[in-house]
């Protein structure tokens, strides 16, 4: 069975503060170093809705109502995150060998959440990352070169977004 190396994962949470905000959904697509899809996984976090309502405030969270929605309607069904942790580290087993590399877009910011929060992943996960985001930086403002992705700000979603940006990124090295 082919393994893979890259973890490609997306999380949806309240905000952006790992010490006052939650995570709500994972998204995670396991991939070789090819990108080409081992297997995905998604789950939900069920996180307590005072929270929610109190963190998912702002002009972020009003341009993206429809996010916003989902994610408070999907709640009640979601699972508390150790549960959640479990599921992912089920899937690594399934998935990867020894070495797993995290990946995404801002892939530090969830690094941080997973730290927090799931701390036995963590541990899995090898101290270097893929982080798409540099390749966006780079292009933009060296190479005046722009990727537009869809703002779906759902994870499964987002992930296939950000393994198609790496993509069209590597479009631009010759072999």
């Amino acid at each position: 069975m082919k393994k893979a190396k890259l973890l490609w994962i997306d999380l949806e949470m309240t905000g952006l503060d790992p010490e006052k905000d939650r995570i709500l959904e994972v998204a995670a697509i396991a991939t070789d170093m090819e990108l080409n899809e081992i297997g995905n996984m998604e789950a939900v976090v069920r996180v307590d809705e005072d929270l929610m309502k109190s963190r998912m405030v702002g002009e972020f969270w009003e341009k993206n109502k429809k996010s916003y929605d989902a994610l408070f309607a999907q709640n009640a069904s979601g699972e508390d995150v150790g549960a959640v942790e479990k599921k992912i580290l089920e899937f690594l087993d399934k998935n990867f060998g020894a070495e797993i590399y995290l990946a995404g877009n801002s892939i530090h910011q969830d690094r941080k959440f997973i730290e927090r929060e799931m701390p036995e992943l963590n541990k899995r996960l090898h101290y270097r990352m893929l982080d798409v985001s540099a390749w966006k930086i780079y292009f933009e403002n060296a190479l005046n070169k722009k990727f537009i992705k869809p703002d779906n700000h759902r994870a499964l979603e987002d992930i296939k977004g950000s393994i198609e940006e790496f993509k069209w990124y590597l479009s631009f090295i010759k072999k």
